[in-house]
């Protein structure tokens, strides 16, 4: 059966009318889903009993379980276990602007990057959309706390799943939905050019952010295979039509790896590369696992890096290290269980 949590509210809309129902059921089972959050569709007082049964017949409303919970301050990482057994992750930050989670788009990514716990694990199949939105109603549940920003960073690559992604954003956004800030939604993508270009399109007024990591197609071959199929250049080129199409500013993620992409000169090509985009840049102090050679920089150097940005007049922070105390780098939970289990 069908989750109806994979439904848009234009698309239950839709659905109503040709079963010769009116639209307005959508509302009310928005309504139901998204702010009384019942758990069955017997709590839907307001249906006619008929389409109730209906309902049970032709839905489900819950497919993913919480298995394992880690917490550190100002941070909380969740293990959920979906319909089929896989695993994937979900993590809760708290900032003084709200409480934004980091949502899995798929269970593994094919992407690959070298210093990513995820792509270790090879993409075994995209995320539904109910399985998207079920990881920030199961959060909230948890934390009794409203979520108010999303980012799509978690494991899997959100344009490699892109139509899910896009319906998952319309529920969210949906104000008879969770009701998420459009300005408060970031997706994140390692550089798969043809789907910004088609992001761009949309229009939609989300956060665009770029997992660059390298301003070299040399050092980025090494870590990042996909930037053998779309170089830095053609990255670029895409950024800088979304930023014309939108008149928003694009984010470039980099993870700073010691001896790797942390150099000065890594620095100033990084920061002649983007002068005069719309951009900012946010450093990441890189999350050492077990399964990698990689080695997170010292701060002598993040600082450097930092510095020689900010002198050439590019926007840039360095991001707060969240759960030090906990597996923290994508995908690290969820691999740590896998192996757990002898699977």
């Amino acid at each position: 059966m069908n989750n109806i949590y994979n439904y848009t509210k234009q698309a239950l809309e839709s659905y109503f009318e040709e079963i010769g129902e009116s639209k307005f059921r959508a509302d009310q089972i928005f309504d139901w889903l998204y702010v009384k959050r019942v758990k069955s569709f017997d709590e839907m007082t307001n249906l006619k009993k008929d389409l109730i049964k209906y309902l049970k017949e032709k839905f489900i409303l819950d497919e993913i379980k919480l298995v394992k919970k880690q917490s550190d301050v100002d941070v909380k990482k969740y293990l959920f276990n979906l319909r089929d057994g896989n695993k994937i992750e979900a993590v809760l930050m708290n900032h003084d602007y709200g409480n934004s989670i980091c949502v899995s788009t798929q269970v593994g990514c094919n992407m690959g990057c070298l210093f990513c716990e995820s792509g270790r694990l090879k993409k075994l199949r995209n995320l539904d959309v109910c399985e998207l939105v079920l990881q920030i109603l199961k959060v909230e549940e948890d934390t009794k706390q409203r979520i108010s920003h999303v980012v799509l960073m978690g494991i899997g690559e959100p344009f490699d799943n892109y139509d899910n992604v896009m319906n998952f954003i319309n529920i969210i956004n949906d104000p008879k939905g969770i009701n998420i800030g459009i300005r408060h939604i970031t997706v994140s993508t390692c550089g798969i050019v043809p789907k910004i270009k088609e992001f761009t399109k949309e229009k939609a007024g989300v956060n665009l952010a770029i997992s660059l990591h390298a301003p070299f197609d040399e050092i980025r071959n090494k870590i990042m295979p996909i930037n053998k199929v779309y170089k830095i250049c053609d990255i670029i080129d895409a950024v800088k039509e979304y930023i014309k199409a939108t008149n928003r500013r694009v984010t470039f993620e980099y993870i700073l790896l010691k001896d790797i992409n942390d150099t000065s000169d890594c620095a100033k090509a990084l920061a002649s590369l983007l002068k005069d985009l719309n951009c900012y840049v946010n450093l990441i102090p890189y999350n050492e696992t077990s399964n990698t050679k990689y080695k997170k920089s010292d701060k002598v150097t993040i600082n450097k890096f930092y510095d020689i940005l900010k002198e050439s007049n590019i926007n840039v922070t360095i991001r707060r290290e969240f759960g030090s105390n906990v597996s923290a780098a994508c995908g690290q939970l969820r691999s740590e269980q896998i192996k757990k289990e002898g699977k």
